[in-house]
């Protein structure tokens, strides 16, 4: 046996011995420092992709009309201004279609928070007759495209009476079966023992969840928030058909109408942007304010 295996030999039995375990084995550090570069690289390209339309849509709502026309292309604008953002708003009822897009996603992801947490809340803490067949019903409506439910909708809202009407654009999202089925995973991660200690106590259900289940599920909340207010900000082919009233067109209906009507947009493309950044704003500012959230809440997803 050469000296090197011997004092390898010798120095893994005191290891043992001592109940320490051996040290692992180095890895290279060239070949990790050499890696780094290359991911930033990969990331930052990704990111450039990703983020390259919104840029230049933000740049573009505030360019004079020398720049959007100069080639080779301007990015960053020789001339700020906010001309497009002055014309947009003498040619459309900008303040009327944010108003109902605001009002319709305020209430449509508000109906959501409250229906879907308290059916989640049934169907993860609660035994009554039909759970399993209610869940399956919620997964199996997971797999049905929503282009599919647009005529059933629209001959329920005929039959009610609701065409045109703010009503014909929330009820038909006020509770969904993503919200459902997210709120529920979330909630059956609350200890049963706890909710045990709040009924010995003699509280009532709904306190116990208004209470105690809600608050330990902030995170789901804030992501329920975020993907149904983005759902129904952007929701634009139902908006379209359940309305014809230009007075109760939402942001992205009332731009597309603008944008189709050759003696208002006139091919001007500072004036679609600067419509565009006004839809995409607020999206980022409620993700903005609720990334904290988000962030956790996709984390612990993820550990489940």
């Amino acid at each position: 046996m050469s000296t090197s295996e011997t004092g390898t030999g010798t120095a893994t039995g005191a290891a043992t011995a001592t109940g320490a375990r051996p040290a692992p084995p180095r890895r290279a550090a060239g070949g990790l420092r050499g890696r780094k570069p290359l991911t930033y690289a990969l990331l930052s390209a990704g990111l450039l992709v990703m983020t390259a339309p919104f840029l230049w849509m933000g740049l573009s709502a505030f360019k004079t009309q020398r720049d959007l026309g100069a080639s080779p292309t301007v990015w960053i604008p020789n001339e700020w201004t906010l001309a497009n953002f002055r014309e947009l708003l003498s040619l459309m009822d900008v303040p009327q279609a944010f108003f109902n897009s605001a009002l319709v996603a305020v209430f449509v992801t508000a109906c959501n928070l409250l229906f879907c947490s308290m059916l989640g809340y049934a169907l993860a803490k609660l035994n009554f007759i039909g759970k399993r067949p209610v869940f399956a019903v919620v997964l199996g409506a997971l797999m049905v495209p929503g282009n599919l439910l647009l005529l059933p909708k629209f001959v329920m809202m005929s039959k009610m009476g609701l065409l045109d009407t703010y009503a014909a654009l929330v009820l038909p999202f006020a509770a969904g079966a993503f919200g459902v089925f997210l709120m529920r995973q979330f909630m059956t991660a609350v200890p049963d023992e706890l909710l045990e200690a709040a009924r010995i106590d003699g509280a009532r259900e709904w306190f116990i969840f208004w209470r105690i289940v809600l608050p330990l599920v902030k995170p789901a909340l804030a992501t329920l928030t975020i993907f149904v207010f983005l759902g129904s900000w952007n929701n634009f082919l139902w908006p379209l058909v359940a309305t014809n009233d230009p007075d109760k067109y939402t942001l992205p209906v009332a731009l597309a109408t603008f944008a189709t009507d050759p003696t208002k947009a006139d091919g001007s493309n500072g004036v679609l942007m600067a419509g565009a950044f006004l839809v995409v704003l607020p999206v980022l500012i409620v993700f903005v304010v609720l990334q904290r959230h988000f962030t956790q809440g996709i984390a612990t997803a993820g550990l489940k």
